[in-house]
């Protein structure tokens, strides 16, 4: 395209340029004046009265930086005047290449040097290529490859000088000193418009770094890991550094694999490891364009040959097309994104922009460029051009995108040629907007924008054509773009209209998830799936309260996970379960942490009916039997009771999180799952002593339930409190199997294998934490009971508070006959409570010493504050303890705390006091279920996620937290007077 050329600005056509306004037409003849009195050439076309004349002068009031270009380096105005352009840029780019070659003594420039060498030259030639391209001279194809040419010399320069210097240094050994690139293995591929040699005016370059450490030029292989990575850190240096004599170019080198936890160099092997398994799918499209510029060339093209498969695949089939359609949502410039307009607009990635048509031409190529070998090229112009010769894209389709193409690249070239700025933005201002329709020729700005709306219609129209099907994430969400490592300016406007406070942080996790550093995300498959998911999964987090932190908690969701296809599959079919995921991760970080650790629990919420069913002992008991029956073994039925609780307990939380039972509720399912569990685990450890000691004559075993268990109020994260009964025949003296044992020594052992089969962690964790601190004589007591000795404490020796604990015991599991002969004597003890007035008074000191031994955190602690929980249980284990000194027979007791209040309080109690003391029970209980189910520890408003304050709120039915902490401390102090009143000292 270029050789051969001799264009001269002499050949500039009259009237081409119109100046922005006249004090600006003064200050750059008054310039250009100043540049005559050291610069004949210059002195002389100013004396002259011509087009030549009028249209550097004007070209100077458009272009300010072509101006300060002009008063910096006089002699290159001089120079753009008065020689033919093309070869004089030929030579500065020659000269470009070679500025890192020694001098004629055999001494190599220093880096300092070659960086003042390659600014200077960049300079002279962006203002030699810029008024050859503004008078027309030179069309977008010319500038474009000439910019293309420039870079690419000045890297390959930048890179041998570096490479020279480290054979210098000892670092490495080049094979050829005279060629520092050829054979080193060190491959640098130019991507984007560098590859396509479709440079913009002040572009950045994209480069992506590789070396073979086995090419021989570096003696430890291990060594070149170190070596690369500190040279391309002096490259960018090279490059980009800002020094008096300005900059080359802007470089990125962050398309390379993972840029975030990779070096800026990477071996050959693992990149191809990397793209072979964990590619993605921009990453298909980048290196469409890609091409050796500098180093080892020959190995940068062997390289991109190895690549070709990973780019182009082999087949069309649907697979490859949704990786296609996932492209687009991930580069995303779509019909629908913003609105067609003039001012302000991105010609670039804004609606009907260049982004459209180079993705048109990369969609296809995609598809098609496995069969078609024709299809893999990588300019614009000839990708439509090779589409309509494969009957891709018909002939009006190709000439409409091609002119559009490269109108929208010279509107492209002139707003950056305004500052040298990297921007792809059209003018707010009207002043501003008109320069660039000035320096586009037209005579006034509304014939401009007429034009430039004409042109971005058509292209929204073929693009549109393209992917009918496709509109939603631009109709709905915005641009959204996760390519690369730099954040996106209208993805981040995007993420912050979703509801986003922190975009960038949440763009950096977006780019973490697709770059496959998670299990979850490392298949191919899984990111296709993930990004397809991504629109909709940002537009439901975004909508909840705290979006930010709710989405970083599903980021360590994600982290955790050993497999991500199922889950984003059925998220993406599955509105409803994508909501209930985000309520999760606003809400409930506990419950978060249980699915991340244990996903196996997420399955139980593909059952349709699960919010349509109640947690009932009966559904319960049901599934268990299921769940169970096929295990073989006392370690299965183990393993499989633990996966059978997690998942039950998640479904019960998941339940009350959404609002389908209250507190409870959960409270009852919580414990009906619990004594599921401690009757399989019962059972499953009798048969294995019996396996092993055989049975004890007339021996009999029950479990007594205490404090919530007892009571049917066990939260998400409550350990429980049992005691272990037993009883034999007097006259047996030890057990019948292989291995005898004494009474002691057999029911003792059944008690800890119960406990260790509950409580040990095993390959699926921990059933329940067990406390037996309640049993007669606590710790220091035997770990399992006689009947008799149990009856004979309670009777002789305990004292009232364990009698208030007994209020709330409740035999859960084991031998019919020892449960009817346990409930009997704990009934029978409850009723020989004849002194209510000292159960009053210890009643109350227990009460005192609690406060002072364990004082409230805050008003949110609500067990242990002034009219808490513990105060409305101290009222009903009193009336359970005081209702036969009252004369009220208990005949079927109701071990739950509310109802303990109504069966003795109608008798015993103010009725307004007793329904305040069960209406507070119930918020308390409703709030409480919800704090353990979602957090760990103490509720503190001011830290807590947003949803869980949202759920709490809304649980009492209140407006917001304040007005809620409002409520408990009125109906805190209430209670406290209702307790003062009741247990009357």
């Amino acid at each position: 395209m270029l050789t051969g050329s001799r264009h001269s600005l002499v050949e500039v056509a009259d009237g081409l340029l119109k100046p922005l306004n006249k004090s600006e037409l003064k200050l750059a003849q008054t310039d250009l004046q100043k540049i005559g009195k050291s610069e004949p050439a210059v002195a002389e076309m100013l004396k002259a009265d011509g087009t030549l004349r009028d249209f550097i002068t004007t070209a100077l009031t458009l272009s300010p930086y072509l101006r300060e270009i002009a008063n910096i380096d006089t002699a290159i105005v001089a120079t753009a005047i008065s020689e033919p352009l093309d070869p004089r840029i030929e030579a500065m780019i020659a000269e470009a290449r070679s500025c890192w070659k020694p001098a004629a003594n055999g001494e190599a420039p220093s880096e300092a040097e070659v960086m003042s060498r390659l600014r200077i030259i960049k300079r002279k030639v962006a203002f030699l290529v810029a008024l050859a391209d503004l008078a027309r001279i030179f069309d977008g194809r010319v500038t474009t490859a000439w910019l293309s040419r420039l870079a690419e010399a000045s890297v390959s320069a930048a890179i041998d000088h570096l490479l020279l210097a480290a054979h210098d240094g000892g670092k490495v050994t080049l094979k050829d000193v005279t060629a520092p690139g050829e054979g080193s293995g060190l491959i640098v591929l130019g991507m984007g418009k560098l590859g396509a040699s479709e440079l913009n005016y002040s572009s950045d370059i994209d480069l992506v770094v590789f070396f073979d450490e086995q090419a021989g030029i570096v003696a430890d292989p291990d060594d070149a890991i170190e070596i690369f990575p500190r040279l391309m850190r002096r490259l960018v240096r090279i490059m980009q550094e800002r020094t008096a004599d300005g900059y080359v170019f802007r470089t990125d080198l962050r398309l390379r694999p993972d840029p975030g936890s990779t070096p800026l160099a990477i071996s050959f092997d693992a990149a191809m490891i990397y793209y072979e398994g964990r590619g993605q799918n921009w990453e298909r499209a980048a290196f469409i364009k890609a091409r050796a510029v500098a180093g080892d060339i020959q190995a940068g093209e062997q390289f991109l040959r190895g690549l070709v498969p990973f780019v182009f695949r082999k087949y069309l089939d649907y697979a490859a097309i949704a990786d296609i359609h996932s492209i687009k949502r991930q580069i995303h410039a779509h019909k629908g994104y913003g609105a067609i307009a003039v001012k302000g607009h991105n010609v670039k990635l804004g609606r009907g922009g260049i982004r459209e048509i180079e993705f048109f031409a990369q969609t296809q190529q995609l598809i098609a460029g496995g069969r078609m070998p024709a299809l893999r090229c990588r300019g614009t112009e000839e990708t439509l051009a090779e589409l309509t010769k494969a009957k891709w894209i018909d002939e009006e389709t190709r000439d409409e995108l091609t002119e559009a193409y490269w109108f929208l690249r010279d509107v492209e070239h002139r707003i950056q040629m305004v500052h040298d700025e990297q921007t792809h933005l059209l003018p707010e201002t009207e002043t501003d907007l008109k320069r660039i329709a000035f320096m586009m020729g037209f005579d006034d700005t509304p014939s401009f924008a007429t034009r430039l709306v004409e042109v971005f219609k058509t292209v929204e129209r073929r693009y549109a054509r393209l992917f009918e099907q496709e509109t939603k994430l631009s109709t709905e969400t915005g641009n959204l773009v996760f390519t690369g490592q730099a954040d996106d300016p209208d993805t981040l406007n995007t993420l912050r209209k979703l509801g986003f406070e922190r975009p960038s942080d949440i763009s950096r996790v977006i780019r973490t998830w697709h770059y496959g550093r998670y299990k979850a995300t490392q298949s191919v498959e899984a990111r296709e799936r993930l990004t397809e998911l991504t629109p909709e999964l940002l537009r439901v987090f975004g909508e909840s309260n705290r979006a930010d932190e709710a989405i970083l908690r599903f980021d360590s969701f994600l982290s955790g996970l050993p497999s991500g296809i199922q889950l984003f599959s059925l998220l993406g079919s599955n509105p409803a379960l994508l909501s209930l995921i985000v309520n999760i991760m606003s809400s409930a970080p506990k419950l978060a942490e249980v699915i991340a650790a244990k996903p196996h629990v997420f399955d139980g919420m593909l059952d349709p009916g699960l919010m349509a069913e109640l947690p009932t002992r009966s559904y319960l008991a049901e599934r268990i039997r299921g769940f169970l029956a096929p295990a073989r073994y006392y370690e299965e039925v183990l393993d499989r009771l633990r996966i059978f609780a997690d998942e039950q307990r998640f479904l019960i939380g998941i339940r009350l999180l959404t609002g389908a039972i209250r507190g409870a509720m959960a409270g009852r399912a919580f414990t009906h799952l619990a004594d599921l569990v401690l009757e399989a685990v019962l059972d499953a450890v009798m048969k294995e002593i019996r396996t092993a000691h055989g049975d004890f004559p007339g021996g009999r075993v029950a479990v007594v339930g205490m404090g919530k268990l007892g009571t049917f109020e066990l939260t998400a994260g409550s350990d429980i409190d049992i005691i272990l009964l037993y009883d034999y025949d007097d006259e047996a003296a030890e057990s019948s199997g292989p291995k005898p044992l004494d009474s002691t020594r057999y029911f003792t052992r059944i008690t800890q294998r119960l406990i260790s089969a509950l409580s040990a962690p095993m390959a699926e964790g921990v059933l329940y934490e067990v406390d037996m601190r309640l049993r007669p004589s606590g710790n220091k007591g035997p770990v399992a009971t006689r009947i008799k000795s149990f009856e004979k404490y309670q009777r002789e020796e305990a004292w009232t508070w364990e009698h208030m604990a007994l209020t709330r015991a409740r035999l859960v599991c084991g031998d019919k006959e020892l449960i009817k002969e346990a409930e009997r004597i704990i009934a029978d003890v409850l009723r020989s409570k004849t002194d209510a007035e000292k159960i009053a008074k210890d009643v109350s000191e227990m009460r005192a010493l609690i406060e002072q031994e364990k004082p409230p955190a805050s008003i949110w602690d609500l067990k242990l504050i002034q009219g808490g929980l513990i105060d409305i249980e101290f009222i009903a284990q009193y009336l359970r303890l005081v209702a036969s000194t009252k004369g009220i027979a208990i005949e079927e007791d109701d071990f739950n705390t509310a109802g303990q209040v109504k069966l003795v309080g109608a008798e015993l109690m103010d009725r307004d006091d007793m329904e305040l003391c069960l209406a507070t029970l119930s918020l308390y209980t409703d709030i409480s279920q919800l704090i353990r189910l979602c957090i760990d520890g103490l509720f503190d408003p001011k830290e807590a996620p947003a949803g869980l304050i949202d759920l709490v709120c809304r649980a009492a039915d209140c407006p917001d937290i304040k007005t809620l902490e409002g409520e408990i401390k009125r109906l805190s102090k209430a209670i406290r007077k209702v307790f003062q009143t009741v247990v009357k000292t």
